[in-house]
Parts: structure tokens; C-alpha cells; sequence
């Protein structure tokens, strides 16, 4: 995630999320003058850091800011304990000192309540989690649901809401894929379209565009993508959701850029909600969800209730390099 849009004084709710890349070693860079502090924890090549079907990771983030008053702060930035993945371990450091109190909002999401201090301030989350080493399921005779049979908590995410305007772009979804044989096939193709036509941009990105605006500029970060192709599957009454976390550069060449947050879909087909990557377009290891709402409008990692300049931030999503044996070194 990575180059220039980034992150402006935070104000009510209005932090967003940025896509995501990885890093190679630690270094630093700089986003639109802000310090971006990248470090990756790349396994040599013969450690071993899965076992019996389950990956490692060490995940977390690192915010310093500077604020001329103390800010309430909503944070959203702590793995969810389901999906197959477990906290072994998780530490939440704040200067200065704060009292905090948890909450689980209305998607599920796990966020911490606190007040970000006067003046120099960070806040940092640090886990280590297992999931499943596997890569993210597929299943190509998935059905899509008629409406009538959705089950009612399901209707939400048939919806349009702020960010995807899936009553906007029905006549293009049509256009686009009502030839598309309904279920895996059809979203598929919106994934394949979305990835093939919208240029990922940081430059091109806007913090509150919608997935109309996205569609007409064809470019933005992987939250952009994300919104397109959820607009896409609304409209074509599949129901979809917005989920943003942790994705580590596992079993594919780690990118230039710094390490981010990542954002990518989730689909209700043949009864059950299946992962979907727009951005990528390919399926993943170690994906650690933080957050599922409507649209990123519902998961903001920060809402802060005033005004919030952050200076530096840093991401980590990393295999944790488990001592290698004497068998990793026989041919």
C-alpha cells in the first residue's frame, strides 16, 4: 500500500484503509512525506514454519501521531478469533499510558475504545496467530441463492450502501456479466474484470470514493477493488461483504512497496460466505481478517473523534521461522 495518497490529519471517522503489499527487509520509505517503516521476518530456506496443516504468523501495526488535544479513538486492528485462525498471543501498547475498554460492534469485529494523548503519541498491536496453511478454499458449483431463499441477516449485503452504489451500476453489471452462468462462474468474472480493467494507483486513490467513481477512473488501491467488485455482485443479487486484515506475501514474490492492510470480499454462495480477491485475483495463505461491514465505511482500522495528524505507521504479516531439523537439510 504504498505511495502517494496517504494519510491526511484524521478527523470523525475518517481514517481509511490502503491496500497492501509486503516487504523484503527491513527498510524505510516515505508516503506523501510520511514515514513508512517496512520490515519483513522471511524464513531461510531451511526453516520450517508449517506443521500439520497450520502456518505461524506474527501480525500487527504500529501508529505514532502527534495530536495538539487528547482524541477518543475507536481501534480496529486486532485479528478476529474465527475463520480457522487462533490468537496464540496478543499485546496492546499505547504512550501514553490510557485506559481502554473493548466492544464488538454490530458485523462481530472486536475494536478497543481509548484516548490517544496530547502531543507525541503511538499505539501499537502486536499477535501471533495460526491459520490454516491451505490456500483460500474454491469450490466452482458453489450456487447463487434466489433472493426469496436468502436467510434474513443475509438481505444486508444485497443492499447498496455508502461506498457501493450497486443500484448505480446495475445497468453495467448486466451489461458485463448477465450472461454469465449464475454462481462461482459469474462472480468469478466480476473478479477477473475488475482486476483486468482498474489499475491499481495509490496516486489515483481518494479516500472517499465510491464504487461508481472507481468504475469511471478505472484505478484505485485494493479497497477500491474491493467496492467495485461487491457493487458488481449486489446488483447481480449476490450477496457480498467487505473484509480488511492481515495478508501476509506467502508463496508469492514479495513486493517492493512496504507492507499494508488488505482488503478483499467475501460472497454468500450454496449457503456459506466464500474469500474472493479482486485485487490480487489469486488465491492466498494466511489471510487474518480484522474486520467485515457493509463496505470499509464500517471497519475504519482508526475513528478518531477529532482531529488526529499520524506521522508513521507500520504493518507486519510475516511467517514465523520455526528451527529447522535435520531432515530440512537431507536432500
Amino acid at each position: 500500500m504504498k505511495r502517494q495518497r496517504i494519510f491526511r490529519p484524521l478527523a470523525d471517522r475518517t481514517f481509511r484503509i490502503g491496500p497492501r503489499s509486503a516487504p523484503a527487509g527491513l527498510r524505510r520509505t516515505e508516503r506523501g512525506g510520511i514515514p513508512i517503516v517496512a520490515h519483513g521476518l522471511r524464513a531461510g530456506r531451511f526453516s520450517r514454519t508449517r506443521s500439520e496443516g497450520r502456518v505461524r504468523l506474527s501480525v500487527g501495526c504500529d501508529f505514532h501521531f502527534d495530536a495538539a488535544v487528547a482524541v477518543p479513538v475507536v481501534a480496529l486492528l486486532a485479528a478476529r478469533h474465527d475463520g480457522g485462525v487462533t490468537v496464540e498471543r496478543e499485546t496492546w501498547h499505547v504512550q501514553p499510558d490510557a485506559s481502554f475498554s473493548d466492544l464488538v460492534d454490530i458485523y462481530g469485529n472486536h475494536a478497543r475504545r481509548l484516548e490517544i494523548g496530547a502531543g507525541k503519541a503511538s499505539l501499537r498491536y502486536d499477535a501471533e496467530v495460526t491459520t490454516s496453511a491451505a490456500l483460500d478454499q474454491v469450490s466452482p458449483l458453489a450456487a447463487q441463492h434466489r433472493v426469496e431463499d436468502l436467510p434474513a441477516e443475509i438481505l444486508i449485503y444485497t443492499l447498496a450502501s455508502r461506498y457501493c452504489l450497486s443500484d448505480m451500476l446495475s445497468d453495467a453489471a448486466l451489461d458485463l456479466f448477465g450472461a454469465t452462468p449464475p454462481g462461482w462462474e459469474r462472480v468469478q468474472s466480476v473478479c477477473n474484470w475488475v482486476h483486468d480493467n482498474v489499475r491499481f494507483d495509490y496516486a489515483a486513490a481518494r479516500p472517499h470514493a465510491t464504487s461508481v467513481e472507481v468504475f469511471q477512473a478505472r484505478a484505485g488501491v485494493c479497497r477500491d477493488f474491493a467496492h467495485l467488485a461487491i457493487s458488481f455482485c449486489r446488483a447481480l443479487h449476490v450477496p457480498a461483504r467487505y473484509v480488511f486484515g492481515y495478508l501476509p506475501d506467502i508463496d508469492v514474490p514479495p513486493p517492493p512497496e512496504p507492507m499494508d492492510f488488505c482488503a478483499w470480499m467475501e460472497v454468500y454462495l450454496g449457503g456459506r460466505w466464500w474469500t474472493f480477491d479482486p485485487r490480487n485475483n489469486a488465491r492466498r495463505i494466511g489471510r487474518v481478517v480484522i474486520g467485515r461491514g457493509r463496505d470499509a465505511i464500517d471497519v475504519a482500522m482508526l475513528t478518531s473523534y477529532g482531529k488526529l495528524l499520524l506521522e508513521q505507521m507500520t504493518v507486519w504479516a510475516d511467517e514465523v521461522p520455526v528451527a529447522a531439523t535435520v531432515d530440512d537439510w537431507l536432500p
